[in-house]
């Protein structure tokens, strides 16, 4: 009886332990800046690098790819949890063939800025790219919000005031608490939890047009999440749900004729 009560023992403390650390580190095993995967391929298309301020101390390193401002929509950007800009440059030779701008930022934390990634602090840095945009003659109805991933959650954010012209949601996830059950199921999530970014519960306030993509066979973020949000979404709303495609890896002719005509219907 004294041996089993040290084993539970033993086993309880070891689960405390386990806990406790994922409380405090759980921003690090949210947020990634240093993992680039993506970071060999060529840049295809011209650009400006702009620094956005969002803090006395902070601005955010940013690539400008601008066509004509007042002709053409404009796309801002938001990355996801992993790497820095040049991770999405095989994204960007492709998106750079629309006829639109793009403004794309890397959040605190990320692409060597200062400061700490919080979804707190996304929100403001996504709300001062705006007025970046703002003050450089662009307004919020020809400004076309893009979520990669995480950044799904601060596009959903923003969109809830129906200023934007149209909202883009790549790989998106209910909430990180949904999420994080995924991969952590014998924690108690909704107690630990810091960064929500919960959609699920805002896109009911979105009534912009919204398209939504997602890979059927996604094993970071489960398809499942983006075909819920999709359900949830107001109309009008356009879904790309790719068959072979995993965490929206592969920017294809079928998916920039989907994000095309999803464009074109907004202009």
């Amino acid at each position: 009886m004294k041996y089993l009560y040290i084993v539970l023992s033993s086993i309880l403390l070891a689960y405390l332990i386990i806990v406790l650390f994922t409380y405090l580190y759980q921003r690090k095993l949210l947020y990634h800046p240093s993992e680039n995967n993506y970071t060999g391929d060529e840049i295809k298309f011209e650009y400006k690098e702009v620094f956005i301020e969002v803090d006395k101390d902070i601005k955010l390193k940013s690539w400008f790819l601008e066509k004509d401002l007042k002709k053409y929509k404009t796309i801002l950007y938001f990355h996801g949890n992993a790497g820095d800009l040049t991770n999405r440059v095989h994204k960007l030779n492709e998106l750079k063939k629309l006829n639109v701008n793009i403004l794309i930022i890397s959040w605190r934390g990320f692409s060597g800025n200062p400061g700490k990634p919080t979804e707190k602090n996304l929100y403001s840095d996504a709300r001062k790219s705006v007025e970046w945009l703002n003050y450089s003659g662009i307004e919020n109805k020809n400004i076309v919000l893009y979520g990669e991933s995480l950044g799904t959650g601060v596009a959903t954010e923003l969109g809830q005031d129906n200023s934007f012209s149209s909202i883009v949601l790549e790989s998106p996830f209910t909430s990180i608490a949904a999420a994080a059950k995924i991969y952590y199921p014998y924690l108690p999530i909704d107690l630990l939890i810091k960064d929500r970014y919960d959609s699920l519960k805002k896109i009911k306030n979105i009534n912009t047009p919204i398209l939504i993509m997602h890979g059927k066979k996604d094993d970071v973020v489960p398809f499942k999440m983006g075909l819920e949000l999709f359900e949830k979404a107001n109309d009008p709303k356009f879904s790309y749900f790719s068959e072979d495609d995993d965490h929206m890896m592969k920017f294809n002719d079928q998916l920039m004729n989907s994000l095309k005509e999803f464009l074109d219907f907004n202009t």
